[in-house]
């Protein structure tokens, strides 16, 4: 089975079968999963329900993906509004919301925790928290109904991307195999690498490598991270299909909108990082 670029999608527990723990394969997922359910796993699955738990489907994703992003989107608004009545807030909102959204994501991850309602809305809060306060900083230098208008393209540019991706994912225009995931995933590190390095070296140098100070080289980074995360997301679909055809629980819905929203928050910072550097000039 493919794996995801993303922890949340990537850390969910599999067997052999080729499905997902205790649901067995696409095609005998209701069977196994009746013979299964009520006796404890070893390695402690957290996808262990009782016999009466339904299958997971689209509409759950939907609907549990749409919850998670209203509950960001509306902490994002509190957050943005009240560092614009107070502009001190913007630091520790922007490091206090990121580590604690960074701490839940390790939590989810290695915890075993992923179809956690209460872990994945708490991560909502926490990065609405973040998101309205960096918003803020990025947008600091324009004010007024401009800055308004730039988060506007970059909210309406993510989910641009978002849908696309999916309609490419779809349609097959861009078959999810084996060596796709390798590059992806190659190609995070790879940036995730680059960025570490460029904060390091930030504490020695003006501007670190060049990558975050709105140059050409900044700019070419924030065109290949916006790629990556858009190519992300075909892997994250096929992820949450093959749950789907597994017949993972209801719950493990929550786990397919953690991934998602994870996504979209790295790729709306990356597009309103981006335009700002063409305001700014």
């Amino acid at each position: 089975m493919r794996t995801s670029s993303n922890p949340v999608f990537r850390n969910l527990p599999k067997q052999e079968g080729g499905g997902y723990a205790t649901f067995g394969s696409a095609t005998a997922g209701a069977s196994q999963a009746a013979q299964q359910f009520g006796q404890p796993q070893a390695y402690g699955d957290p996808y262990q329900t009782g016999p009466t738990s339904r299958a997971m489907t689209i509409d759950d994703v939907v609907t549990k993906t749409g919850i998670t992003l209203g509950v960001l989107a509306l902490t994002a608004i509190v957050s943005f509004i009240l560092v614009d009545g107070n502009p001190g807030l913007a630091a520790p909102f922007v490091i206090g919301g990121g580590l604690v959204g960074l701490g839940l994501v390790l939590f989810a991850t290695f915890g075993r925790k992923m179809d956690s309602k209460a872990v994945v809305l708490a991560y909502a809060v926490a990065e609405g928290i973040f998101l309205g306060a960096l918003s803020f900083l990025f947008t600091f230098p324009i004010q007024g109904a401009s800055a308004g208008t730039l988060i506007s393209q970059a909210v309406l540019g993510t989910f641009g991307v978002f849908f696309g991706m999916l309609v490419v994912y779809k349609t097959g225009a861009i078959r999810v195999t084996p060596r796709l995931t390798r590059m992806i995933v190659g190609a995070l590190i790879g940036v995730v690498v680059l960025a570490l390095g460029n904060l390091v070296a930030s504490f020695f140098m003006d501007g670190g490598l060049g990558l975050r100070d709105g140059g050409p080289i900044a700019i070419i980074f924030s065109l290949v991270c916006i790629g990556i995360a858009a190519f992300s997301f075909l892997l994250d679909f096929d992820q949450a299909d093959q749950l789907i055809r597994a017949q993972a629980p209801e719950k493990a819905a929550w786990g397919v909108a953690f991934g998602l929203t994870i996504t979209l928050v790295w790729l709306y910072v990356e597009i309103l990082r981006l335009l700002s550097y063409f305001n700014n000039d």
